[in-house]
Order: structure tokens, then sequence, then C-alpha cells
């Protein structure tokens, strides 16, 4: 599956600026508080908006979501992430740290899945592998649907079961028993892109 070349412009981060690779965004914003910043298709299309006000300035942020952008991201913590192709209908999900944005895990793709799906594999793979390392970091995802099922202990998901997407079932079983036979510390909390951006383990695709 060929990536489309994405360019990043960052309006308000440690070096306000144009950067045509998500490592050197990510640098630039994953340990600034209410950073600013998005991706575009093309550098023409990001020299524009970079020259112009942020789309964030444009609708100002409601009370709720001005409380949230006072609060930075904890830093010290994971996130995960799940991208899924509407053309193909694959798969895969990824996990990062936030505070170097180093990948630790990425499955798939896998065929026939959804993006919420993913999103809960993510989440469990986490927790299953900071628990293997007796860690208490805490976990971020921006589905609020996948952190309802993984609190829940089942992926409440009308995905339906096919030949092709069998070894998905599979690990959702897997995940749904491991979160049933399991304790864990860690806090599973909600990346608010609106405050902070796209999330630290998002695969660049948008």
């Amino acid at each position: 599956m060929s990536k489309k070349k994405k360019f990043y412009v960052v309006w308000k981060g440690a070096k306000p600026g144009i950067y045509d690779t998500w490592d050197d965004c990510a640098r630039q914003v994953n340990a600034f508080p209410g950073a600013q910043y998005k991706s575009f298709e093309s550098l023409a299309e990001a020299q524009t908006a970079f020259k112009a006000a942020p789309q964030f300035s444009k609708n100002p942020a409601s009370p709720k979501q001005a409380r949230i952008a006072a609060g930075p991201f904890i830093r010290q913590s994971i996130a995960v992430d799940a991208a899924w192709n509407t053309a193909t209908l694959d798969m895969e999900y990824r996990g990062v740290q936030v505070w170097n944005n180093e990948e630790i895990f990425k499955q798939g793709p896998y065929r026939h899945g959804t993006n919420n799906v993913g999103e809960f594999l993510a989440i469990v793979h986490a927790l299953a592998l900071l628990k293997h390392h007796n860690s208490n970091l805490p976990v971020y995802s921006d589905s609020r649907t996948a952190i309802s099922w993984v609190k829940k202990k089942k992926a409440n998901t009308k995905l339906e079961s096919t030949l092709h997407n069998k070894q998905i079932f599979d690990a959702v079983q897997r995940a749904e028993l491991w979160l049933q036979n399991n304790a864990w510390p860690n806090k599973i909390l909600k990346w608010e892109t609106t405050a902070w951006g796209e999330n630290p383990a998002d695969f660049g695709r948008k």
C-alpha cells in the first residue's frame, strides 16, 4: 500500500514552520502543550495555511475545550492508534512512546477490519505489554468507543465474521479473555486532538 506524501504545518510548537515528515513535525509538537498543527496534501496548501491564521483560531473553543487545552497531556505515556483503509478495508494499529515518538509495536494490516476494532486491540496490546514490563504508564487513545469497550472488557463491534477476517476475530477473542483475566494499574485516557493536535501514534495518512 503506497503512502501519499504529506506536509505538516506547525503554527504553535517548539519551532513553527512547515515539515515534510511526521517525525520532524512530531519533534516540534509532542512535548509542547497546546500545540497547533495540521497535515496537508501539497506543499502549496501548506505554505498558504502557514501564512494564514491556524484553523483552530477560526472556531473558538467551547468552554469544555478551553478547559481541556489548559491541561497538558502526560508526556511519560503510551499512545495508540489504528488506521483503516476505506478502499481495501485493511486495518492496522500501533503504539508509540509519547516522550520520544518511538514505535514500540505495530500489527497488521489485517483484512476486512474496522477502525474501532483496531483501536480496541491497540489499547489491550499496550496494557498487556506494560503489565509484562511492570509499568504503570497511562495509555492514550483518541477513540471513545474503543476505550468504553476496554472498560466493559467486550468489543461490541457490528463487524461481521467472514473467512477474510478470522485473524481479527481471533485477536479480539484473545484480547477480551486477557481483559477478563487480568488487572492493570494503567489509566486509559482520551487523547484530546482539538487541544493537543494529532495522536502521536497517528499513521499520518489523513
